[in-house]
């Protein structure tokens, strides 16, 4: 009687599996349709551990020598650096800052304004700019004011009639560094009266 009965639900069960059949995975259905756009990453931090920010080993690429130097240069200089800005940049123009005013000339022992800008170019960047601040002026591609960054350069006029007469180099916060006639290389700020009064344009040099 057991084994009738077992039976018959055997029988059953083979009926129900031609109604509910499982049909394999087809290899052109879901796992065909995986792309990166719908996938979740889970990204990883240096010690293993589960980090909620992709970007955060990215951000630690920074090395402690590289923040002290960056963190240095901020302090020198009085501005707010990215932490990216080119190194030899600063250095330069750091080596530079204290040298005094010479016309005509274009050394450590003595600098007028293009002399100043011509040097860290030819420095820094390997670039022969034009002499006078004049001329230089079409060694650059004109931008707009708030899109000016660090290396970029700076122009000053004293009237629309008049010709450009004086150079220097952006840094960051609207401050630049030149070669005054009144104190030699040293920096200053756009939003200084005079510098504001006379500024004319920027330019990249590409």
């Amino acid at each position: 009687m057991k084994n009738i009965i077992l039976s018959c639900f055997a029988i059953v069960a083979l009926g129900l599996s031609y109604f509910y059949e499982v049909k394999p995975a087809d290899a052109n259905s879901e796992t065909q349709n995986f792309t990166f756009e719908n996938a979740s990453l889970i990204p990883f931090s240096p010690d293993g551990n589960h980090t909620t920010n992709p970007f955060e080993k990215a951000a630690n690429t920074l090395t402690y020598k590289d923040s002290l130097f960056y963190k240095y240069y901020s302090q020198n200089f009085a501005v707010n650096l990215e932490f990216n800005e080119d190194k030899e940049l600063l250095e330069t123009v750091n080596e530079w800052i204290g040298t005094p005013y010479r016309s005509g000339s274009a050394s450590k022992r003595g600098t007028d304004c293009s002399g100043f800008v011509t040097s860290i170019y030819r420095e820094v960047y390997g670039i022969n700019l034009s002499r006078s601040s004049r001329s230089m002026f079409q060694d650059v591609k004109r931008i707009k004011k708030d899109s000016v960054r660090t290396g970029d350069l700076v122009f000053f006029r004293r009237s629309p009639k008049q010709p450009i007469y004086h150079v220097g180099i952006y840094l960051k916060n609207g401050k630049f560094v030149h070669s005054a006639t009144n104190g030699g290389v040293m920096i200053s700020s756009l939003k200084q009266a005079y510098y504001q009064r006379n500024y004319y344009a920027a330019g990249r040099v590409n």
